[in-house]
C-alpha cells in the first residue's frame, strides 16, 4: 500500500493589512444588541491580549476565495515539480464560497473546485473537483480524503487547497469580526514508497448543541436595515469544547502510530485564538504526562488572524520557507496538524516527513 506525502506546498497572503487600530471607530455591540460599557481602545486591548492578534490580511476587492485559491494551487504544483493534468483530484476546503465586495451572498455555483480547476486550464476530465464545506478543519479533512483515495490505489497525485475571504462575511459591530482574514494554502498529495508520510488520522463530529456554536446570524446593530447573514460564535463554548475534544483527538491520533509524543517535532494547529490553542497544547502534554516543549507550536495569528482552512497551510508553507528563525524541518521528523471548528468539527494528522 503506498504511502500519501506533501510534495508541494504554496499560499497567497492578501495584500491588504487591517491592523487592530483600524477598528478603533467600529460601533461594536453586544450579542443582545447593548452597547459595551467600554470604549474601544480597551476593547481592542483586551481582544489583543485573549486572541495574539495584532493585525490581519484582507484581499483586494476584486479578488475572491477562486481566485486565490487558484494562485496558491499554482506555486503548490511547481513546488511539487508536476504536470497539472496529472492530477487525479482537486479538493478546495472553503466556507462562504466566492463572496464579491460589492454583494455579500455565497457563489458556489459552480463548484470552487471547477473554478479553480478553470483557471488552472487543466483539460484533463478525469481530474475530478470538488467542495470540501467542513469549517476550520476543511484543509485537514480534505486531505484525509486525498490519503484514502491514493491509498486505495484510486489516485495518485491530489491537489488539496484551504482558500477564504472571511473579511466578507464579518459584521462590522460584532466585536469577534477582528479575529477573522482572509488567505489560501495549498498542497500536492503524492504517492511514495518513501518511510513516512500520512501515518494517521482522527476526525469527529459533535452535531448536538454545538453544531451551532458557530453560525450565520443577523448584524448586532441595534437599528440594522438589512437582514443580511454574517459569521458569528459563541466564543467560551468553542473554547472549552476545544480544550475538552482536541487533546483528546491528538492523542488518540497518536496512539495509532509507533510514535511517542517526544517524537513529535512541531504541531501546525488551527490558529484560532493564541489563548486557546496555547491550553490545548498545553493540556494534549498534560494527558500524555509531559510538558509541553515552548517552541513546539509555531503561531501566525499575530500577523495574519484566522483565516479558516487556511491558517494551516499557510503556516505550513511559511515554515518551510524558513519565515521562523531558526527552525527547520528534517526527513524523518514527526509533526501533527490539527483543528477544530464549525460543526462541530475536530481532526488531527500524525506526519512524517
Amino acid at each position: 500500500m503506498s504511502k500519501v506525502k506533501i510534495t508541494g506546498v504554496g499560499s497567497y497572503i492578501p495584500e491588504v493589512v487591517k491592523k487592530n487600530s483600524d477598528f478603533m471607530d467600529n460601533e461594536f455591540y453586544n450579542e443582545d444588541r447593548t452597547a459595551f460599557t467600554h470604549d474601544n481602545e480597551v476593547i481592542i486591548e483586551k481582544f489583543k491580549a485573549i486572541t495574539g492578534i495584532e493585525e490581519r490580511r484582507y484581499v483586494t476587492d476584486e479578488m475572491s476565495v477562486s481566485d486565490i485559491a487558484y494562485l496558491s494551487s499554482e506555486k503548490a504544483i511547481e513546488d511539487a515539480g508536476i504536470d497539472k493534468n496529472d492530477l487525479d483530484y482537486i479538493i478546495i476546503a472553503h466556507n462562504f464560497g466566492d463572496v464579491r465586495s460589492d454583494r455579500q451572498q455565497t457563489d458556489i455555483l459552480p463548484s470552487i473546485g471547477s473554478r479553480v480547476k478553470n483557471k488552472l486550464k487543466i483539460t484533463n476530465p478525469n481530474c475530478v473537483a470538488y467542495d470540501m464545506v467542513f469549517g476550520c478543519p476543511g484543509w485537514i479533512e480534505s486531505c484525509i480524503q486525498a490519503n484514502a483515495f491514493i491509498r486505495s490505489g484510486i489516485a495518485k497525485k491530489c491537489l488539496v487547497v484551504g482558500s477564504e475571504t472571511l473579511s466578507r462575511v464579518v459584521d462590522p459591530h460584532d466585536r469577534d469580526s477582528m479575529i477573522y482574514s482572509d488567505g489560501a494554502g495549498a498542497t500536492i498529495l503524492e504517492a511514495s514508497e518513501d518511510e513516512g508520510g500520512i501515518l494517521a488520522h482522527q476526525s469527529a463530529t459533535y452535531a448536538q448543541d454545538e453544531a451551532f456554536y458557530i453560525y450565520f446570524g443577523e448584524s448586532f446593530l441595534p437599528e440594522r436595515e438589512t437582514n443580511n447573514g454574517y459569521i458569528k460564535m459563541h466564543g467560551r463554548k468553542i473554547y472549552n469544547f476545544a480544550l475538552s475534544h482536541v487533546p483528546q483527538a491528538m492523542s488518540e491520533c497518536l496512539a495509532q502510530t509507533d510514535k511517542t509524543i517526544d517524537d513529535v517535532k512541531k504541531i501546525f494547529i488551527h490558529q484560532a485564538n493564541e489563548k486557546m490553542d496555547e491550553a490545548i497544547i498545553q493540556r494534549f502534554y498534560k494527558m500524555n504526562d509531559r510538558k509541553a516543549p515552548k517552541t513546539i507550536m509555531p503561531m501566525s495569528i499575530k500577523t495574519l488572524g484566522n483565516s479558516s482552512v487556511a491558517t494551516i497551510p499557510t503556516l505550513y508553507d511559511l515554515f518551510l520557507q524558513g519565515e521562523f528563525d531558526h527552525e527547520e524541518l528534517q526527513k524523518g521528523d514527526v509533526i501533527m496538524f490539527a483543528s477544530v471548528g464549525a460543526g462541530m468539527n475536530i481532526n488531527a494528522i500524525v506526519y512524517q516527513i
